[in-house]
C-alpha cells in the first residue's frame, strides 16, 4: 500500500508531530470524507506500507524527526514551490527559503527522492507568463542537480475555487502551448526532467513527459525496489497515478493558498485546525461511539520475488 500524508492537508507544516506519533503507535485512523461515520484504520508498520509519499510547502518543522520514518520505510517527498506571494499563498515561506529547506531535505533523503512541483500554474495581470518563466528559469537553476524531477499542472476551475479566487480563469490552449514550450527549454537548459500533473494535453514535442508523478516506477527507482506490474487509474481526471491512502482530512489546511481544492474556505481550515489534538489517532476531533471503524485493505504492490533485504 502507498500511505500518502499530504493530498488533503499540509500535514508535514501543520501536524508533523502527530504524523511522527501515529508512525510511533503503529496505526492511525482516516474518515471517510464522503461518508463520515465511516472510518479506515491503517497499520503503519514497515511491512504493510510500501512507500510513504509527503507533499508539503514546508518540510521545516520534520526536518529534526525526519530519520524516524526515513530509518524504516520507502520514502518520496514532493516539494511545492511555486512563483506565488502572499496574496496568492499567505503562509507560505519564500521561494529563497523554501529552496533553502529542500537542499536540507535533500541531505537527509537524496536528490532522487524529492520531485519539485511547480503547480498550479494561474494567469492574473501580476503573474503573467513572462513573470512565470522568469521565476521558473531562476528556481531551476538553483534546483538542478538537486531534484529528482520537476513536475507542474495547469490551473483547474473546480467549485470551490470560484468562491475563493473568482478572478481565476482557465488558460487557452494557446497559452498553455506557449507555457509549455518555453517550460521545456528551461528544463532542458538545466537537464531537469519536466513532467505534467493531471493536465490534459500532449507536450512531449516540448520535451515534457506525460503526467503520473506518483507512479510505481518512480517510487520504485527512489528506493532501489521493483514492484508489480500493476495498471495506474489514477486518483482523479487525466492522472495517471498508482491507487495510495491519503491520512490526512479536508479543511485541515491553514496556509490560505487561494488556488486550494482541498478547504472550502480558509476560516473553516483555522477553525479545525485549533481542533486538532496531536495524540489523537485521527488528524481531525475525536473518534465517537457512532464511527464505525474497519481495517483498511493493505495490499502490497512490491514484488517480493525481486526485493531482497527491504525494510
Amino acid at each position: 500500500m502507498i500511505l500518502n500524508t499530504g493530498g488533503r492537508t499540509d500535514t508535514v507544516q501543520y501536524y508533523s508531530e502527530w504524523l511522527l506519533n501515529r508512525f510511533k503507535e503503529g496505526f492511525v485512523y482516516s474518515r471517510n470524507p464522503f461518508y463520515p461515520s465511516k472510518v479506515s484504520k491503517y497499520e503503519l508498520s514497515p511491512d504493510k506500507i510500501d512507500c510513504v509519499v509527503f507533499c508539503s510547502k514546508n518540510y521545516e518543522p520534520i526536518l529534526e524527526r525526519l530519520h524516524e520514518i526515513t530509518d524504516k520505510y520507502n520514502t518520496y517527498f514532493h516539494y511545492t514551490i511555486t512563483a506565488y506571494e502572499e496574496d496568492i499563498e499567505p503562509r507560505v515561506p519564500s521561494i529563497e527559503k523554501s529552496i533553502e529547506t529542500l537542499l536540507k531535505l535533500e541531505k537527509i533523503v537524496g536528490s532522487k527522492r524529492i520531485a519539485w512541483r511547480y503547480d498550479p500554474v494561474l494567469l492574473t495581470q501580476k503573474y503573467t507568463i513572462d513573470y512565470h518563466l522568469k521565476t521558473f528559469e531562476s528556481m531551476a537553476g538553483k534546483l538542478s542537480g538537486h531534484i529528482d524531477r520537476c513536475i507542474f499542472s495547469f490551473i483547474q476551475i473546480y467549485k470551490k475555487l470560484k468562491t475563493n479566487m473568482p478572478e481565476a480563469r482557465e488558460l487557452t490552449y494557446e497559452e498553455k502551448d506557449l507555457i509549455a514550450k518555453e517550460l521545456g527549454c528551461i528544463a532542458k537548459k538545466y537537464n531537469i526532467h519536466l513532467q505534467t500533473c493531471a493536465t490534459n494535453g500532449d507536450f512531449q514535442k516540448y520535451g515534457i513527459f506525460p503526467s503520473g508523478c506518483m507512479t510505481l516506477e518512480i517510487l520504485g527507482k527512489a528506493n532501489n525496489i521493483s514492484f508489480k506490474k500493476l495498471k495506474h487509474n489514477g486518483m482523479r481526471k487525466y492522472c495517471n497515478c498508482i491507487e495510495s491512502r491519503d491520512i490526512g482530512a479536508y479543511n485541515t489546511c491553514p496556509n490560505g493558498c487561494r488556488y486550494c481544492y482541498a478547504n472550502t474556505n480558509h476560516g473553516k481550515a483555522v477553525e479545525n485546525y485549533k481542533c486538532h489534538d496531536k495524540n489523537s489517532p485521527i488528524l481531525l476531533g475525536k473518534i465517537s461511539d457512532s464511527d464505525v471503524i474497519l481495517p483498511a485493505n493493505q495490499t502490497s504492490f512490491i514484488d517480493k520475488s525481486l526485493n531482497l533485504g527491504l525494510f
